[in-house]
């Protein structure tokens, strides 16, 4: 196997990805590190040294490496579309994180780019490919005939209790609704894929305990452009020992699907998707479980293998990005008004 030879920019959340992400064994075999770049000096020395690797204050000496294939970039989304157009233009690949960009049609422009240079672009969410409890969704929904989705309600928590850093965390014109931005966004783009575009948003939101000027309490009202009505839950207050938990449930016109809707005790944590369907085929009432091993970090193995020309790309995604930015966009107008 041929590793990607990547360099890491940003080094802020991408010391956390390095540690947990790209030294991991779900990424070793698929990419390697050749260089790390950070505007701070030092932070740039210390993981060049640690890793062994040159290391850059500036991303455009950067990209002249020839020998660099794809840059994992995770500097904070304000602005990020710029940064990889230059990267396009240097002949790389990228990987990033969620959120893409702050500006949809900024993100249509770069992702229109990629597809016509032919070159890749993967973030962690929306991810490349359906994860395998997604994917089962996508299957009942054919297997059962559900018919049209109607509504779905989501949550997810955590209990942080953060103090400012000078992040974009800290910035309500940044990271607006912040529990929505830095968490519900996953529920956001896993709803868009089933439920498609989005028409309007309402924002509830509290802070509570956080010391960040941001808020830590938040909810999100959706209605698409189908007529479902959907409603996101997401807060950092909550301490039951079931972090992260991404519970939905799903309304469809014959039947509706839920996920992780039971209590997880602390073994059971970040481990397992549970899936249930209840639906109706020919006045019959069918019910069917499914779980499977939660899919956790980035899909470094469709980046390579979509890289090396194993896999064809699926574009759909990159309008997923684009509805998931909007979203966001019109999320933060409706926090303003609230306000």
């Amino acid at each position: 196997m041929n590793p990607i030879r990547v360099a890491v920019v940003g080094l802020n959340f991408g010391s956390w990805m390095i540690e947990h992400e790209l030294l991991s064994s779900a990424a070793t075999p698929y990419v390697s590190i050749q260089a790390v770049c950070d505007l701070q000096e030092s932070k740039a020395k210390m993981w060049g040294e640690k890793l062994q690797v040159p290391y850059y204050t500036n991303l455009y000496d950067l990209l002249q490496q020839t020998d660099i294939e794809a840059i994992a970039l995770f500097t904070g989304p304000i602005g990020r579309a710029a940064l990889i157009h230059a990267i396009l233009d240097a002949g790389k690949h990228v990987m990033t994180t969620k959120p893409f960009e702050s500006d949809h049609e900024q993100a249509r422009q770069v992702l229109h780019k990629a597809r016509t240079l032919g070159k890749v672009i993967h973030v962690n969410s929306p991810s490349p490919i359906l994860s395998p409890d997604l994917q089962k969704v996508k299957d009942w929904i054919d297997q059962y005939e559900l018919g049209q989705p109607l509504a779905f309600r989501a949550e997810t928590t955590c209990s942080y209790r953060e103090q400012p850093d000078g992040s974009w965390y800290d910035n309500s014109e940044l990271c607006p609704v912040a529990p929505i931005t830095r968490l519900g966004i996953y529920l956001i783009h896993d709803m868009i894929r089933f439920f498609g575009d989005i028409a309007d948003v309402h924002v509830q939101q509290s802070r509570l305990f956080t010391q960040r000027p941001t808020v830590d309490h938040a909810q999100l009202s959706l209605r698409f452009t189908n007529g479902a009505l959907g409603h996101i839950f997401a807060s950092f207050c909550i301490d039951d020992q079931q972090y992260y938990k991404a519970a939905f449930t799903m309304n469809f016109e014959r039947g509706t699907i839920y996920r992780n809707m039971t209590p997880m005790n602390q073994f059971q944590q970040k481990k397992q998707n549970e899936l249930i369907l209840i639906a109706t085929k020919d006045g019959v009432q069918y019910t069917e479980s499914y779980s499977t091993p939660i899919q956790q970090g980035y899909q470094w193995q469709v980046f390579y293998e979509v890289v090396r020309g194993l896999r064809s790309d699926d574009y759909e995604v990159h309008e997923q990005i684009v509805t998931g930015i909007r979203c966001l966009e019109m999320m933060k107008q409706a926090s303003e008004v609230h306000r």
